[in-house]
């Protein structure tokens, strides 16, 4: 019997983050998850991406007092279910809402 790990989406996910140019799907995938289930509520788009960073911009009629971060951080499990460690490094208000910049904070090199 072949074994395979309990998060095998995950390791699989890595492994296509790491080819050129395959971020950018990962990212998108993980967004319109993110809208699937935030929007109308909360919005987010991809403002800018690097193979090491990338910002969001999140719009919406969400609290803006209480809960203001969580909508953030919600996109940071989101991408770690598609196996992109990240982390948030600034959060810049705006009148509409936020743009949130992320650093990728693991990487596992395809085999």
């Amino acid at each position: 019997m072949l074994w395979m790990p309990i998060n095998f989406l995950s390791f699989s996910s890595f492994a296509f983050f790491m080819n050129e140019g395959s971020f950018e799907k990962v990212l998108n995938k993980a967004v319109r998850e993110y809208n699937k289930y935030r929007s109308p509520e909360a919005n987010a788009r991809i403002v800018s991406t690097s193979k090491e960073s990338f910002r969001i911009e999140f719009t919406g009629p969400y609290c803006r007092t209480c809960g203001f971060y969580d909508y953030f951080e919600d996109l940071v499990y989101v991408l770690k279910d598609f196996g992109v460690e990240s982390r948030i490094d600034d959060v810049e208000e705006t009148d509409s809402g936020a743009i949130v910049s992320f650093s990728v904070t693991e990487k596992r090199e395809s085999e």
